[in-house]
């Protein structure tokens, strides 16, 4: 059993999302841990590739990862300024009033980024707190090079390109950030592609990165295998699993293999669409999904082999989501602790 995740595949999409957007400075999302694919690994090879700004969630993340990573990298925490955070060599992205004015008079010198709501209602300033705000923050970038180094949004809307919440929040981060000085971010992967509007200066990839949609054109990133323990001979009527939710009707082989919710191969799978592969040979995943374990049909497999795939470039992450109801940046962020990594 093991997850393999390809660090040249990540960073091929890194370069291929800089290319998509050639006038913007290309930053990179490592947050929850770089999508549960380790970021103590993916920070400093997205640093080898050309990265130099990076966006965690919390400032432990950040923490973490700023030793790994020489002095010329900038580590952005999304969450801002929240008390009793530490932000030693770390800059927070201020998403009200009460944050900006805490972290003033915590770090003086403190650089610091500002995050404006355009629409989404999750974090950000909204437009008349900006205005109040405004004079002090841009104040600060000019007399004492300090700050915003960054003034960014998110969209809401960005992996569906026809939505017409894109246009209203792209029009409306350019009225709140006309003619200021620093530096300006509205897209994340689905911004990217978007075009060229969307772009401004800094862009910050994510999920493309791991091999996720909408990046269509990924590259595969994660393999995971899933060793064989046991298999049995089933025979019309028997059933399998918890509840007798599945029997076959036909003289069956069952493989039961190390895994389940417990790892991040949701419950949902159950009863889905969802295989796993011998090669290039799918077996459907039988009966409900458990806590450790997931039975699988292999009765059209001449060798039953030690190990099936549950992800790999025939299965990835969103075709898995799709199983399962849900997304693929479930799937990657709750790959379990149990699965042995292999970075290559």
């Amino acid at each position: 059993m093991g997850l393999c995740i390809d660090m040249a595949a990540i960073a091929a999409n890194w370069r291929a999302l800089a290319d998509l957007a050639p006038g913007a400075r290309p930053g990179a999302v490592v947050k929850a841990d770089a999508y549960g694919l380790g970021a103590a690994r993916v920070a400093p090879a997205l640093y080898a590739a050309g990265a130099r700004d990076f966006f965690v969630a919390l400032a432990a993340e950040g923490r973490a990862i700023r030793p790994l990573l020489p002095d010329d990298a900038r580590i952005f925490v999304l969450s801002g300024h929240m008390p009793r955070a530490r932000l030693d060599g770390l800059i927070p992205v201020l998403n009200s009033a009460e944050q900006f004015f805490r972290d003033r008079a915590l770090r003086p010198r403190g650089a610091f980024a500002i995050q404006l709501d355009t629409g989404m209602n999750r974090l950000g300033m909204e437009p008349a707190e900006w205005a109040a705000v405004a004079p002090d923050a841009l104040a600060a970038h000019t007399d004492a090079g300090t700050g915003p180094a960054l003034v960014m949004s998110h969209l809401a809307c960005a992996d569906e390109p026809a939505h017409p919440a894109n246009a209203v929040q792209l029009a409306e981060f350019n009225r709140l950030t006309q003619g200021i000085g620093a530096p300006r971010s509205l897209a994340a992967t689905g911004g990217i592609l978007l075009g060229r509007d969307y772009h401004f200066d800094l862009t910050r990839p994510g999920i493309g990165l791991y091999g996720g949609a909408p990046f269509a054109a990924a590259q595969p990133v994660v393999t995971l295998s899933l060793e064989v323990i046991q298999t049995r001979s089933v025979g019309p009527g028997e059933c399998v699993g918890y509840g007798c939710a599945w029997t076959p009707a036909r003289p069956s082989r069952i493989a039961t293999v190390a895994g389940g919710y417990a790892d991040g191969l949701l419950r949902a799978l159950s009863g889905r669409a969802a295989v796993l592969w011998a090669g290039d040979r799918p077996c459907p995943i039988v009966g409900r999904v458990s806590m450790d374990l997931i039975t699988v049909d292999v009765t059209d497999l001449a060798v039953v082999p030690p190990e099936l795939e549950i992800l790999n470039p025939r299965q990835g992450v969103d075709a898995l989501a799709a199983a399962a109801g849900t997304i693929g940046y479930e799937i990657l962020t709750s790959l379990g602790g149990r699965y042995p990594r292999q970075w290559s």
